[in-house]
């Protein structure tokens, strides 16, 4: 730390002109200067201030679908009645649907854009499969079959006369007989079929071979209708795989056929549940209607005893959803099923929370699965809006992964075939569960376009799931939120890295670009950026402002400005347009005081620097190699100067110190008697991307304080600054970020003084095994180190 005494001249204005250095290797007028063009233009549909315009308007489609599940071939047999309503102000004369189960066709867009080659060693045969399979889906139990759909009626629903339709890949596009106008409804048939896929993580079928059974999860299972807006047009973005889904609201009647043993969850409400359910069944419902916890509504012997047996026939399960953008449903004899109705934002309303899951599931699943639905709808609702609908389901789908639909969301994480798990398993199977439930605020109710913008659903959500799993335990485990954990990301070559604001199919690194990163901007708004007071209210606007309606990026941007009266134009280009870093440098640190012109202080102070000065290794050295100098040896060579002692305060000191104190006034005097610390500190902002400065102050008495500088101060210049910290205490150590808040990829020089990382460890080894297994998880662990006949408990 530099130490410099400096004299502060106490004028009353003081006029500088110097030659002002160039900057044009500063980007600061960039970075802080408004979006402007880079934002659509506001207009009557979409405000400037991110609301809805009092011209928005959005489309509806209204479906009455029947279909079958056929479990002996594993196909879906459907016919679809679709009401389509132009609520746009244009005409017209086709309308477009999404055909999303094309993807797995072996000559879709998808399968012929893979990329990747045999690599010179190993090669399993998977990988081998796959370099040029339709999709990621495995097919080791459907290898001879082909997949897409097969479209077999398309017809006008009142007169029965076929449509000219066209299929273009994912895409189907119908031409209606007479332009559809303004405020026009048009109704049309289409009857298809299609084998159903091996899970792939977002729809298909999982086999169990011990017993012979499949669970269903059948989902973008039917032609859906693409969206008409004031934004795109047809959103006719083909579905290759990573693009999710966008879709217009609507009402749902589905009539799901299914062999009678089967056990069936769905979006909505079940219409007939007296004539699908056992009296047994029937008296639990009833129980469960008034449970805080959950009532099996089939239990797991019962789901095994029908794991064992034959259906003898058919039966129709009948749901209805209003304003939902989707519906999926799942359905197999294997599951155990449980449910409670609990009024989840203590206002008179009653919510179901529900799971599907088979014994493979359990324990983890019956211990926590309802209760963490009910836990996301009660964290999410208070964020955002109050969940709307009166189900949310939880389904038990493979060992990992998940995927959202309205009011029901299929989800990974299983414990090991003895039941015991790891708590890797159980936090992952409980993030899951909370990560896709609460993907019905967002992008079920808050609709918007995954096709365009995966992080506006996935990034929102992390978001949100981060502080609900927060709320969960408090020790819970989060991947993804804390601003440190998206450091190695982003310590990625720029030139391997997407910006957020990639469209979701040309993203690179979907999960932390998409997921991630739009998290941790979230997080730094709220905690760091903008407060939590500030943030809240800002976020449940945007949220209240777009439910059931479809919002863009810009609709965002502009309404957490406009709610929060915080500029963060700045923060959007940065973090969300950009793919710098940030690595804040505490480069240097002067120390500076005030000159009091005390004499006596000044000149102490002055010949205790001196000597210090004096301890060289060449004068220590000298003190006992030089026996004798020439003026000790020859008294004639000294004169005044010999004996002079300059450090000696003289009366003229005194009278100038005197004389200087009675110019200066009270406040004056108090500033100069104050004997402040003035740090002057250089940062450089060596990643580019500016971020607030956040520094800790360690004085030497023991205590400290923090300084938050807002991220303005790199306005004028964005490579380097200097801020002067004044303290009437002495300060030991700066550190920059200390709380990690800013995503600061190097820590290393973050403080000053410098202080030495912490060191790499290596292990020395004899000798390692590469195909090892991993051994026990702690559970197993302790079961094996449990005496003989003492049993540990545990909920099965």
């Amino acid at each position: 730390m530099k130490n410099t005494i400096f004299l502060l001249c106490l004028l009353t204005s003081v006029a500088v002109f110097a030659q002002q250095p160039a900057t044009t290797q500063y980007n600061a007028n960039t970075r802080f200067e408004q979006m402007g063009t880079e934002l659509p233009t506001p207009n009557t549909y979409r405000t400037a201030s991110g609301a809805p315009g009092k011209d928005y308007w959005q489309q509806k489609a209204d479906y009455d679908i029947k279909v079958e599940l056929d479990d002996i071939n594993q196909r879906i047999i459907g016919t679809e009645v679709i009401t389509y309503t132009n609520k746009s102000p244009d005409e017209l004369r086709y309308i477009w649907l999404q055909l999303d189960q094309n993807l797995f066709e072996k000559t879709s867009i998808n399968a012929m854009t893979k990329t990747g080659g045999i690599t010179n060693n190993q090669m399993s045969f998977g990988a081998i499969q796959g370099i040029n399979s339709p999709s990621s889906v495995n097919t080791t139990i459907t290898s001879n079959k082909e997949f897409g759909y097969k479209i077999t009626v398309v017809k006008d629903a009142k007169t029965g006369a076929d449509l000219i339709y066209t299929i273009n890949n994912t895409m189907m596009r119908v031409e209606v007989p007479v332009p559809l106008k303004t405020g026009q409804t048009y109704s049309f048939r289409i009857d298809w079929n299609y084998n159903i896929t091996e899970y792939y993580g977002r729809s298909g079928m999982e086999y169990f071979p011990k017993d012979g059974n499949y669970n269903y999860f059948v989902a973008h299972w039917f032609p859906r209708m693409a969206v008409y807006d004031d934004v795109n047009g047809w959103q006719h973005k083909q579905f290759l795989g990573q693009g999710e889904f966008t879709l217009p609201f609507g009402d749902y009647k589905v009539e799901i056929t299914v062999p009678n043993d089967h056990v069936v969850g769905a979006t909505g409400e079940c219409q007939n549940y007296d004539k699908v359910l056992s009296a047994t069944q029937l008296k639990r419902w009833e129980q469960a209607k008034n449970s805080k916890t959950p009532v099996l509504m089939v239990t797991q012997a019962e789901a095994e005893a029908a794991e064992k047996g034959k259906p003898t026939g058919k039966k129709t399960w009948i749901y209805k959803a209003a304003n939902v953008r989707d519906f999926a449903f799942t359905s197999s004899r294997k599951f155990i099923w449980d449910a409670m109705q609990t009024d989840v934002y203590n206002n008179g309303r009653k919510i179901w929370s529900m799971s599907f899951y088979s014994k493979e599931g359990n324990p983890l699943w019956g211990q926590y699965s309802t209760r963490v639905v009910e836990h996301t709808l009660r964290s999410y609702g208070n964020r955002t809006i109050q969940y709307p609908y009166p189900v949310a389901i939880s389904c038990h789908a493979t060992a990992g992964g998940g995927m959202e639909y309205p009011m029901i969301s299929f989800n990974g994480g299983r414990p090991e075939a003895d039941g015991t798990y790891s708590e890797q398993t159980k936090a992952g199977m409980i993030g899951v569960i909370i990560h896709e439930v609460g993907h019905n605020f967002f992008p079920m109710i808050v609709n918007t376009d995954e096709r365009q913008w995966t992080w506006m659903d996935e990034g929102l959500n992390t978001f949100c799931q981060y502080l609900a799993e927060q709320e969960w335990d408090r020790n819970f485990p989060s991947r993804r939120g804390e601003p440190q954990y998206i450091v190695p990301y982003m310590k990625t070559d720029k030139s391997q890295l997407s910006p957020i604001m990639t469209s979701s199919d040309n993203v690179i690194s979907l999960g932390p670009n998409a997921y991630a990163k739009p998290a941790t901007g979230l997080n730094m708004l709220r905690e760091t950026i903008m407060g939590r007071e500030l943030f809240d209210y800002a976020f449940k606007e945007y949220a209240r402002r777009w439910a059931f309606k479809s919002p863009q990026p810009a609709d965002f941007f502009r309404t957490l400005e406009d709610a929060s009266g915080v500029d963060l134009d700045w923060f959007w280009k940065g973090w969300f347009y950009g793919v710098e870093p940030v690595d804040q440098d505490l480069a240097e640190v002067e120390w500076y005081a005030i000159d009091t012109q005390d004499p006596v202080a000044k000149k102490a102070a002055d010949k205790a620097d001196a000597d210090a000065k004096k301890e060289t290794l060449s004068n220590i050295r000298n003190k006992t190699d030089i026996k004798q100098t020439v003026v000790e040896a020859d008294s004639t060579m000294r004169d005044f100067y010999n004996s002079y002692d300059r450090y000696a305060v003289t009366g003229a000191d005194k009278q100038k110190s005197d004389q200087y104190r009675a110019s200066l006034s009270d406040d004056e005097r108090k500033m100069l008697e104050e004997g402040k610390n003035f740090y002057v500190l250089k940062i450089k902002n060596k990643g580019g991307l500016p971020m607030p400065v956040i520094l800790k102050l360690e004085f030497e008495d023991g205590t400290s304080e923090i300084v938050r500088i807002p991220a303005e101060i790199w306005r004028t210049n964005d490579k380097e600054i200097k801020k002067t910290l004044p303290t009437t205490k002495k300060v030991k150590k700066f550190t920059l970020d200390p709380f990690y808040e800013t995503a600061d990829i190097d820590t290393a020089n973050n403080a000053f003084p410098r202080e030495p990382e912490q060191p790499s460890k290596f292990q020395a080894f004899k000798q390692r095994s590469f195909f090892g297994a991993q051994g026990p998880n702690p559970m197993q662990q302790a079961k094996q180190n449990q005496p003989t006949g003492v049993q540990t408990s545990g909920k099965n």
